[in-house]
């Protein structure tokens, strides 16, 4: 069905067909043309990242770091159980076992004071998912990881653009994955970008995109022929696309002030449902810069949230949970993990509801949303007073 106030809406900066028809009039659909460079320059620039390469997903940067991270059947990556399965899947292909670590209560974020229990001889990457836009606590991640030599892969899709100490995420480990999937804040339909920080890692990170070839090498006349030389896949995305991200990137910072406008009115108008203890909202520890990808609340139990999101659309209000806890699913269960293994991702994946984000939500709906939500808890006090009465 259709919903007055949708879930979200993909933002359009106005400039995206100009470029799409310069990439049409060059004559370069494919990958690795102009628009390609520009958006990897200026993350590179802007973001101090060392090496940026588009990708056809963030699921696709993830893949491509498990590559270049060598892991290899028998081998172990932690990360949390509450992320969207291509972390897991990106080193499963691979042969890897995923080692699930509960999150925080506070940010939701892998708790980094459970993960060196978990390291064992078969350990080699660390993989933290940057929940929600807010930076997991990367200073003790990574120095977990040099104390056991493991590499860090950043899971940085709900994360471009925020940071952590006042470095960008997706630029803090060994490698970054971000998403343009056109549920984020930037967009391209789909799409991705791989972050690479070592300058070992460059030049295969280029071979594993192309398919295993050195292709970008011989396009750059370093070599007179290209051929296969590494594994490697079709991670390369279409010029095309890459035409429609450029003004998304080069205008985020004004997609980024809609986004905290929306967010902060959330924050401000729903802060007495907290001051009741009925509701808690996201929290941004004061080392880390949002990016105000997502607002939530986590009510008081899951049959609350089933009724206030059952009547939000019967508002024509669409507000949606977010993920299954990974070690619950079929495969999870399948790799020998049990309900009631991490108790918080659990209470969290039950409580959680994602309100709608997207830059161009007007006043008058963020009056309805915040509207029907008190509502809702207003109907529920006086039933409960009734009740009692």
């Amino acid at each position: 069905m259709s919903y007055r106030i949708p879930f979200n809406k993909p933002h359009v900066i106005g400039t995206e067909l100009d470029y799409i028809a310069q990439c049409l009039a060059e004559a370069k659909l494919s990958g690795d043309g102009r628009f390609t460079k520009e958006c990897q320059a200026l993350m590179q620039r802007e973001f101090g990242a060392r090496h940026v390469l588009l990708t056809t997903s963030g699921t696709s940067a993830l893949e491509m770091a498990a590559l270049l991270c060598d892991v290899q059947p028998g081998d172990e990556v932690i990360l949390p159980s509450y992320t969207f399965v291509s972390t897991a899947n990106a080193f499963v292909l691979r042969g890897a076992k995923p080692v699930f670590v509960d999150i925080r209560p506070d940010t939701l974020n892998l708790d980094e004071s459970l993960i060196e229990a978990a390291i064992t001889e078969c350990t080699r990457v660390i993989a933290p998912v940057h929940y929600a836009g807010v930076a997991c606590e990367m200073d003790a991640i990574n120095s977990i990881a040099r104390r056991h030599n493991l590499r860090v892969v950043e899971d940085a899709a709900q994360g471009v653009n925020a940071t952590y100490r006042g470095e960008y995420l997706g630029t803090l480990g060994d490698f970054g994955a971000y998403s343009f999937h056109e549920t984020k804040n930037f967009v391209c339909g789909e799409g991705g970008a791989l972050v690479t920080s070592r300058p070992e890692d460059v030049e295969r990170a280029e071979i594993v995109r192309e398919k295993g070839t050195n292709r970008s090498q011989f396009f750059r006349g370093q070599v007179d022929k290209y051929t296969w030389v590494d594994v490697g896949s079709s991670y390369l995305p279409a010029d095309i696309l890459s035409a429609f991200l450029l003004p998304q990137l080069q205008h985020k910072e004004a997609i980024t002030t809609q986004r905290r406008r929306v967010y902060e009115t959330y924050q401000w108008a729903l802060r007495p449902l907290v001051d009741r203890g009925l509701a808690t909202m996201p929290t941004v520890p004061d080392h880390c810069g949002t990016n105000y990808h997502m607002f939530y609340l986590v009510v008081e139990s899951l049959a609350v949230r089933t009724a206030l999101l059952d009547h939000l659309r019967a508002a024509g209000i669409l507000a949606v949970f977010h993920y299954v806890p990974l070690h619950t699913s079929p495969v999870g269960l399948s790799l020998g993990y049990r309900q009631g293994m991490l108790p918080v991702t659990e209470s969290i994946s039950d409580r959680l509801l994602r309100l709608p984000l997207y830059p161009t939500l007007t006043e008058h709906e963020l009056d309805s949303v915040v509207g029907e939500i008190l509502s809702f808890y207003s109907l529920r006090a006086r039933h409960a007073g009734g009740l009692s009465g």
